[in-house]
């Protein structure tokens, strides 16, 4: 099994670069909106069930796909000082089932972030909507920085479009 995490701030382009790999390679897509998604109608976002109950699904769906032996790109929102234990909660259900883990940091300015948070396509899921919670995103966590501990391979992708950097990524992980 081979997992992509997928990491980056907010309207970065996250699952539409997954997506695009998807697309060339038959890995499955599991992003982070399809666990809060289902749990939020539920339990409040932010809650310690919400939480206990997000952070379960994505655990065990990684570990099954691993046991499964089914490729996956996973995304996430990865904020420095706050997710690490997530990181390795992930990291050890794919290594301990023998699959191995590439981390893909996506990265754009600010100011594009703002411009892309209010597209269409992210009205659909549980998503940040707007300028001013991008803005408060930004004053409040650390998104641009990479995961410790674990080679990632950073795309800016200000400018780079969403099939060149699944490109970039299927080429420098030999996924096809």
């Amino acid at each position: 099994m081979k997992l992509i995490f997928l990491y980056g701030p907010p309207a970065v382009g996250k699952l539409t670069v997954a997506n695009e790999i998807a697309s060339r390679t038959g890995f499955k897509v599991f992003h982070n909106h399809m666990s809060v998604d289902a749990i939020e109608p539920v339990f409040s976002f932010g809650s310690h069930s919400f939480n206990k109950l997000v952070e379960m699904i994505r655990v065990e769906t990684v570990a099954e796909a691993a046991r499964e032996n089914v490729d996956l790109v996973y995304t996430f929102c990865y904020a420095k000082g706050i997710d690490e234990k997530h990181v390795e909660r992930i990291a050890k259900a794919v290594e301990d089932h023998g699959g191995e883990i590439f981390f893909v940091l996506l990265t754009a300015s600010k100011d594009e972030l703002k411009r892309r948070v209010v597209f269409e396509n992210r009205q659909r899921y549980g998503k940040a909507k707007t300028v001013e919670k991008m803005e408060s995103f930004f004053e409040t966590y650390d998104l641009f920085s990479e995961v410790p501990n674990r080679e990632t391979f950073k795309i800016e992708n200000t400018i780079v479009q969403p099939g060149d950097a699944a490109g970039q990524i299927i080429e420098r992980f030999r996924l096809t």
